[in-house]
């Protein structure tokens, strides 16, 4: 009988696999696993014998030229660190820069023949060490003798040499082995591997042959040597001030920076390049998508983390990952900007943080943040998918951009915050300011996400009820109204804005959004009539737990009256830009004589407001009408952000170094409620590590005072900074100067 045409027997799936999945390598693809752990190294023999042995086996290297002692001067006060501006380091190793000489003192067993005797002193970083990737790097004394670093006596006494050693300008960063070998006729001999002897070489903004070379002393002062950080938030009407400790000379943080990126896997031969560097650090400060730095939360409920805006510095972030190796929760645009900012000074690339107020996060890239509109001129939440954040805080760094036409090298901007994913990963940049400034978008990297952040067009949509939409309104001038960063040597802000866009509407911005266009941002051609009326919201300056008036000013400047259908919202919202709650509707209707002024006032109470706050305290107005006569809308926005209590800091004592000194929190509960579960946080550059203190309770109306003890180690002026932070109220800092004398 045939089986012909009979059914086959489905056989059993095989069983899942079960235990560990295989870690992927490379092998089978090339020769040796490529090498992307700074941390992990190999030993190098201490005795290496040429050809095969004799009769008798090898002969002993003994009677040559012998290693006694290496010196790497290493302490803050020699001239290593002091001419490479790696003082400030609290490190127990020698920190020097690239392309810059350094000495070391090698002590023989005898004085040193030059005539006679070979030596060299060799550098190795990694684990499996090749002189053609730049791993081994073997320096020479002698001008017949040179690698790609180059090596120099500078000095001769007795059986001591001072070598003078300059690492290459573009050669890798991170953390090196040092040996000194010695050839002898039959082998090499070298010391034995010593921790006492590593060294990191670092970027060097001060060296002309390195791409990050910064030609501006003061700029470089403070964009690689100051610690201390304001970071700018609020409304762009109502700027607040942050202080941050960055305090990238701080005991292990260097060495967290390095475990970034061993982390990641990044190829040590990549470690050299600021572009590769910092393209691959903006994605490993977040944790999205490979377990970076930090957790982005903008929940308002931190319950497993520390609050972002409970932090005072990068220091207790950074040293955290590096011991657990787990994301730290939680931070925001301000908390990523200031810990990159640590990590890219750390490593001596300048760097400074940067404030964009209303900062579109356009979903699709045209230019446009569309809100949209029903018939009757209120906001369709609903269909409105885009927002314009209240104010966004990225980095920018220096550096050379040989990838890039000449021209668009300098400050480049980088974002750790995980706003839309680049190549596949959430992370953004390096992308050129200038590139940006003159709309030359199609140069990598994100440089068009980074244009629309500036330069977006609000464009208000009026839907009917058939679902055709018409632009009513287009305001061009509302995103990237103002960008901020700290004076370098001041506590002041400077205005940056006109390194990122022409002043609006001048020949020159017209023509930038036409090139933008020409690489295919789409922009809104329309341009609906201008009401004849203006709507304007006041500034204002509100506490939390205030009760206020609002008040509405239409001004008609037309020969007609008017009567305007109004909505008035206020929502509490999320610095983003994205609403938490409506706490106030109101509809009025607003008749305007012509060439008149009328206010209209609403009244707002706290208690609308107070149970929906979320942590920045921002309450967003929102005014939409409709003007009867003509058909046409108006619109006004304003951001209003609530004045919290401050915390009052004072310090205490002798002000000299190794003395201690006293440092006094005082805060008083000015609420009706008592605050529960309230931490304070309090650290300074050079003078404190970072202290907690936590309280249960504070009852309503009561005060605390927190007084701790420190010694600051260096002298200079500096600040001790606090925040306070519970459910209930955040956002409150306070922060004194301190001046520490030798």
């Amino acid at each position: 009988m045939s089986d012909q045409g009979a059914t086959p027997t489905p056989s059993p799936a095989p069983p899942a696999p079960t235990g560990p999945r295989p870690k992927m390598t490379n092998r089978g693809r090339s020769t040796v696993p490529i090498d992307s752990s700074n941390s992990s190294s190999t030993d190098v023999p201490e005795v290496e014998y040429f050809g095969v042995p004799g009769p008798r086996g090898f002969p002993p290297l003994t009677e040559y030229l012998d290693i006694w002692d290496v010196d790497m001067m290493k302490r803050p006060d020699e001239s290593n660190k002091i001419s490479h501006h790696t003082m400030l380091f609290n490190s127990d190793y020698l920190v020097v820069r690239r392309g810059q000489e350094f000495q070391v003192k090698i002590t023989f067993n005898r004085p040193y023949k030059p005539a006679e005797d070979k030596f060299a002193v060799e550098f190795i970083i990694g684990s499996s060490p090749q002189y053609s990737k730049g791993t081994y790097i073997p320096v020479f004394p002698t001008k017949e003798r040179q690698s790609t670093w180059e090596g120099r006596i500078t000095k001769t006494s007795e059986n001591m040499v001072t070598m003078a050693i300059t690492p290459d300008a573009n050669c890798i960063v991170g953390k090196y082995h040092m040996y000194v070998a010695v050839l002898t006729p039959h082998g090499i001999r070298r010391t034995r591997r010593d921790n006492s002897r590593d060294l990191y070489i670092l970027f060097n903004p001060w060296a002309a042959a390195d791409a990050v070379f910064l030609d501006d002393e003061k700029e470089r002062q403070e964009c690689v040597m100051t610690e201390m950080g304001i970071i700018y938030h609020g409304a762009f009407d109502d700027v607040a001030e942050r202080d941050w400790n960055y305090g990238q000379f701080n005991y292990g943080v260097l060495d967290a920076c390095l475990y970034i990126m061993d982390r990641c896997e990044m190829p040590i031969t990549n470690r050299g390049d600021p572009i590769k560097v910092t393209r691959k650090a903006s994605a490993m400060l977040n944790s999205r998508d490979d377990e970076g730095v930090l957790v982005g939360n903008w929940s308002g409920d931190y319950t497993y983390g520390v609050a972002p805006t409970s932090w005072t510095g990068s220091t207790d972030i950074l040293l955290s990952y590096a011991s657990s190796k787990l994301p730290v929760c939680y931070a925001q645009c301000w908390v990523y900007a200031a810990v990159f900012n640590t990590f890219l000074r750390c490593l001596g690339i300048p760097s400074r943080v940067v404030t964009n107020f209303y900062s579109a996060h356009d979903n699709d890239g045209n230019l446009k943040t569309d809100i949209i509109l029903d018939e009757n001129g209120r906001i369709d939440r609903n269909r409105t998918r885009d927002s314009i954040w209240n104010y966004h805080c990225w980095n920018e760094c220096y550096m050379s951009r040989p990838d890039l036409p000449p021209g668009f090298g300098g400050w480049q901007v980088v974002d750790a915050t995980p706003q839309e994913t680049s190549d596949g990963m959430y992370r953004c940049g390096p992308a050129s300011v200038q590139a940006i400034k003159h709309g030359q978008i199609c140069f990598p990297f994100d440089a068009a996400f980074v244009f629309a952040e500036v330069n977006s067009d609000v464009v208000f949509y009026s839907r009917s009820k058939d679902g055709t939409m018409e632009p009513v309104k287009v305001n061009r001038t509302h995103v990237g109204r103002m960008v901020l960063t700290k004076t370098p040597g001041d506590v002041t802000r400077r205005d940056i804005t006109d390194q990122y866009k022409f002043s609006e509407g001048s020949t020159e911005e017209r023509t930038v959004l036409e090139k933008a266009e020409e690489y295919g941002c789409k922009r809104e051609k329309s341009d609906p009539p201008v009401a004849d009326v203006d709507l304007v919201l006041p500034t204002l300056e509100i506490s939390v737990g205030d009760d206020f008036e609002l008040s509405l000013e239409f001004i008609n400047r037309s020969d007609q009256r008017r009567t305007v259908d109004v909505y008035i919202s206020g929502s509490v919202v999320y610095y983003t830009g994205v609403t938490s709650a409506e706490f106030l509707f109101r509809t009025p209707t607003v008749t305007v004589g012509p060439q008149k002024t009328v206010k209209e006032m609403v009244m707002v109470e706290s208690k609308s407001y107070m149970k929906r706050l979320v942590e920045q305290a921002n309450l967003h107005f929102i005014a939409t009408g409709k003007i009867q006569e003509t058909g046409q809308i108006v619109t006004a926005m304003k951001v209003v952000t609530l004045r919290n209590p401050k915390l009052i800091v004072e310090v205490t004592g002798g002000g000299k170094v190794s003395e201690e000194m006293m440092a006094t929190v005082e805060f008083t509960n000015p609420f009706t409620f008592n605050l529960e579960g309230v931490y304070i946080r309090m650290e300074g550059p050079g003078v404190m590590m970072p202290k907690l203190k936590y309280y249960s309770l504070i009852p309503a109306g009561s005060s605390l005072t927190w007084t701790e003890f420190f010694t600051p180690h260096r002298a200079g002026k500096t600040r001790v900074i606090a925040t306070l932070d519970c459910p209930a109220l955040r956002q409150v800092h306070g922060q004194a100067t301190v001046t520490v004398n030798a």
